[in-house]
């Protein structure tokens, strides 16, 4: 079993910590927020007093952070802390080239690096079941891939430094757009004096089918596991999927890529969010399309 550090013991750092705790390995983990530290610790996450220390003695290092700003400022500091030829692996969704940025300063100081962000929500923290996509060197992926089944059930090598971040983006602006079509459509379907249940029945086994309706259908009733059946408590809140939008939006106008879909989402989401519902799961925005429909 290995020795991991793990930076960053937030809603999905810390389960997917616990579970590697369960699975043997011997977790030392860190965060700044001191209830972040004790839901941890309750997993049987060891907490070292520093970052740094978390990783002193680690041969894989997990880290999962908010930003492409806050991963590339923190590992600066856990490269110099750990010993040559740890293996890092950042599981945030960040921009791609703070991805890239991250590999290139692993290399510089004599480590491995995979960036590999993940899908599932806080849901699949919990239950092991995230989605891995990476991006990084065939060895790198190789030694992370059983440290990462411990965590997730789908671990995908998309390709060298930075493509696991391009996989989650374009993944995520998937999802964003999904969601607000399917919401238009239960939306629609009440104008029209539809059920809720019928539109589920026929569309999840027809050619509307897609996740945002038959995993996380976005009005209570006809998946009782859907966060419209706890009043929207995220999930996977309304903020993250913005920010995961507006990744999107700045990939897209690096590359050049024409992304109308994507853009009118990232603006939807946008003042969804600015009317204060950036806490609630990102499905709630039915709720604020009624209000523009109505």
């Amino acid at each position: 079993m290995a020795r991991i550090g793990f930076i960053g013991l937030g809603n999905m750092g810390a389960p997917m910590a616990g579970n590697l705790v369960k699975a043997g390995h011997e977790v030392t983990g860190f965060d700044l927020a001191p209830a972040a530290i004790e839901a941890a610790r309750a997993r049987g996450v060891t907490i070292a007093d520093t970052a740094p220390a978390a990783v002193a003695h680690a041969d894989i290092v997990v880290t999962m952070l908010p930003s492409g700003k806050h991963v590339v400022s923190a590992t600066e500091g856990l490269f110099a802390a750990a010993a040559k030829g740890t293996l890092f692996i950042d599981s945030s969704t960040i921009d791609v080239a703070s991805a890239r940025a991250f590999h290139e300063a692993g290399r510089a100081a004599g480590h491995e690096t995979l960036d590999a962000p993940v899908s599932g929500g806080v849901g699949g923290a919990e239950a092991g079941t995230l989605t891995f996509m990476c991006g990084g060197a065939a060895d790198a992926f190789a030694k992370a891939e059983p440290v990462l089944a411990a965590m997730g059930k789908k671990i995908v090598h998309c390709g060298d430094a930075g493509a696991g971040q391009a996989a989650k983006i374009c993944n995520n602006m998937i999802l964003g757009i999904s969601m607000i079509g399917v919401c238009e459509a239960f939306v629609l379907a009440e104008k029209l004096g539809l059920s809720h249940q019928a539109l589920y029945d026929v569309a999840s086994t027809s050619s509307g089918q897609c996740w945002s309706l038959t995993s996380y259908c976005p009005v209570p009733g006809p998946l009782p596991t859907s966060p419209a059946n706890r009043g929207y408590a995220p999930g996977f809140a309304a903020a993250l999927m913005l920010k995961d939008l507006r990744l999107s939006q700045e990939a897209a106008g690096q590359s050049g890529a024409v992304t109308a879909m994507g853009a009118a989402a990232t603006d939807l989401f946008a003042a969804f969010d600015a009317e204060g519902n950036g806490g609630k799961d990102f499905s709630g925005i039915i709720e604020w399309l009624r209000t523009r429909h109505g």
